[in-house]
């Protein structure tokens, strides 16, 4: 079942962004807390929104999203910040299912993109393609944290 998360799914999506982080060999990096989350999803005008997928009562996945616009068609799309299901319930069609509720957003809404990133090591890209994703190779993606985000902020002419 996937539903929409709920305040009190707060703890459980904290832990899998946690294992989340963990399994792609990034978990010095999570440094979010539960009111900060809480925050995001559950404000009037959500920055972002997240779904659950269930199996037996018990969370086995989730994904996170929030809106992009692309100037190019000149509407919105989702961009899946997370998608993970826990390994001992991967395979049972929870990633599909999660997926395809996004997808169900986009049709409903009017949006035609759904991005995401993956790491260039990650064996779900072969998951992603048999969906029909496609790498979009011939862009780079650049971010900017801590110290030359601040530096930036602070750049006078």
């Amino acid at each position: 079942m996937i539903r929409p998360a709920t305040p009190a799914d707060v703890p459980e999506i904290i832990s899998m962004i946690r294992e989340l982080a963990t399994y792609e060999k990034a978990a010095h990096e999570v440094r979010v807390t539960e009111e900060q989350l809480r925050d995001t999803l559950f404000r009037d005008n959500p920055a972002a929104f997240a779904h659950i997928a269930e199996q037996d009562g018990e969370v086995a996945g989730f994904t996170l999203w929030f809106l992009t616009y692309s100037t190019w068609r000149g509407v919105h799309g989702i961009y899946m910040e997370d998608l993970y299901v826990r390994p001992e319930r991967r395979g049972g069609g929870h990633g599909v299912a999660l997926m395809r509720r996004l997808a169900e957003i986009c049709a409903e809404r009017g949006y035609q993109r759904l991005e995401w990133s993956v790491l260039d090591w990650n064996p779900a890209i072969g998951f992603y393609e048999k969906l029909g994703a496609v790498n979009q190779d011939d862009w780079y993606r650049y971010r900017l944290t801590d110290e030359p985000l601040r530096r930036l902020a602070t750049l006078r002419d």
